[in-house]
């Protein structure tokens, strides 16, 4: 049984904007013991694939800290891991749609999301670390009256879900989703919009039915906490 909390409840969010006082736009998100920090640099200048059009360009990348996790992890040095490129394009295109990026014309939005602690969810954690820091940023530059239209087009939100045993679980810490025997990673919007569903089984096949379970108490879960997040902004 998990401590403090139902199946379908999430754990305490935790948002903070403006916390690094070079990026153009950043945030600290903390979701239950997972620990994301985020941060947006404005690149002036776009990769050779976008030049010429009338829009901007997006970029993510993650890594996890070496000591994130309870046991040291050696730094990255040649930048190959997988799993590490994989939850970068994930976070990619997530971002890329929400954010209107003919507001950002020749230029390239980096987005660095570095675990700082881990806990089970760190790409989820990730993608709300990530847009809570877009959102600083454009919040900033409407203030400055650089940009004249909000460039976010929705409300992202994410969260994990898996079975534990016969239980569908909301938002899996570690403990949880090692015991997981099929989970889904949801990305979807405040309105209940999917950008994305990763994940599935993990041993034996599971129904249809269970998996669109999954989704849809991942999309609900997700939209929730996409209202979390803006309620801290």
């Amino acid at each position: 049984m998990r401590q403090n909390r139902s199946a379908d409840q999430a754990r305490p969010l935790k948002v903070s904007r403006n916390v690094n006082a070079y990026a153009e736009g950043s945030a600290l998100v903390e979701l239950g013991q997972t620990k994301v920090l985020a941060t947006v640099s404005v690149d002036q200048k776009v990769p050779p694939h976008m030049r010429g059009k009338k829009e901007g360009w997006l970029m993510a990348e993650y890594l996890m800290l070496p000591r994130a996790t309870h046991d040291r992890q050696n730094r990255e040095r040649n930048m190959q891991n997988g799993r590490r490129h994989e939850i970068q394009r994930l976070l990619g295109r997530s971002f890329r749609s929400v954010t209107d990026l003919r507001s950002f014309k020749n230029q390239t939005l980096i987005i660095d999301c570095d675990v700082l602690q881990a806990d089970g969810g760190t790409r989820v954690t990730s993608l709300l670390a990530g847009y809570a820091a877009l959102f600083d940023l454009s919040d900033r530059l409407i203030r400055r009256g650089t940009l004249s239209e909000w460039p976010l087009l929705h409300e992202l939100g994410a969260v994990s879900v898996g079975y534990v045993g016969n239980e569908l679980l909301v938002d899996l810490e570690y403990s949880e989703d090692m015991q997981a025997s099929a989970d889904l990673n949801v990305v979807a919007t405040s309105k209940g919009l999917i950008l994305e569903a990763q994940g599935g089984a993990e041993g034996q096949p599971i129904a249809p039915e269970k998996y669109m379970e999954l989704l849809n108490a991942g999309i609900k879960a997700a939209g929730e906490l996409s209202r979390a997040l803006h309620a801290q902004l």
